[in-house]
């Protein structure tokens, strides 16, 4: 009706714009849906072993190596595959971090866990060197099964068939996808204490305001808590 009323007065048929005011209602803010940890330890884990041996290791070692990294650092996929072996510091002191270039060009510094580092150093070690030898010699850290750069549909099919022998939704408004494990790893780290303004700079938000709908989980995470243990809770 606002189009109708703007090209009514554009084309001389009416005097006045009535709609010029009106303004439509906010759409419910939608938040960020995260799994709960034992799910994301199942996704995980039915990934691949990180002890995977025989013809298909080096893809089972690396579909396990990409999604704990995912969760590990909250990546984005885009960042994920994009990551570059140099940009993986500290895999054997005990302080790992990997660099990831995110949105705008901005570089940040993310800590690596120590399941992830596990998996990577696994990937790497002896999954990674198999197919690069086939393949372009790329620099990336995540290759497909012919030696090149792994692409974000690649990403995204490698979490749907995990996701799926997890017994996860993969279609649907629930659907598990790649930034699925990124809200995890924020609602998890503030659920854990982190403090909002780390967990903007470890995401990469250029403003803590994109970073506080995270929060908003949180206390709905906590409401659910209270109803079902408070004995007073409901009236």
């Amino acid at each position: 009706m606002r189009g109708l009323h703007r090209f009514a007065l554009r084309e001389g048929l009416a005097g006045a714009d009535p709609s010029r005011d009106v303004r439509p209602p906010a759409p419910p803010r939608r938040l960020p849906r995260a799994l709960p940890v034992d799910s994301v330890v199942r996704l995980l884990e039915t990934a691949g072993p990180v002890t995977a041996t025989g013809d298909g290791a080096p893809l089972a070692l690396r579909d396990r190596a990409l999604l704990e990294f995912l969760y590990a650092t909250g990546a984005r996929i885009s960042e994920a595959v994009g990551a570059a072996i140099d940009d993986l510091d500290g895999l054997d002191s005990g302080e790992a971090a990997v660099l990831l270039r995110g949105k705008g060009g901005r570089a940040r510094l993310v800590p690596v866990g120590g399941y992830a580092v596990e998996a990577l150093r696994a990937w790497l070690v002896r999954g990674r060197p198999a197919l690069v030898a086939a393949g372009r010699g790329t620099p990336a850290v995540f290759v497909n099964a012919r030696g090149g750069a792994l692409t974000r549909q690649g990403a995204w099919t490698i979490l749907r068939r995990a996701a799926e022998r997890a017994g996860l939704p993969v279609d649907g408004a629930n659907a598990v996808s790649p930034h699925t494990l990124r809200h995890s790893y924020a609602t998890h780290l503030l659920d854990g204490g982190a403090d909002v303004r780390v967990v903007q700079e470890l995401l990469g938000h250029a403003s803590v305001t994109t970073t506080q709908v995270y929060t908003l989980v949180t206390v709905e995470r906590l409401r659910e808590v209270y109803a079902t243990a408070h004995p007073r809770a409901r009236g």
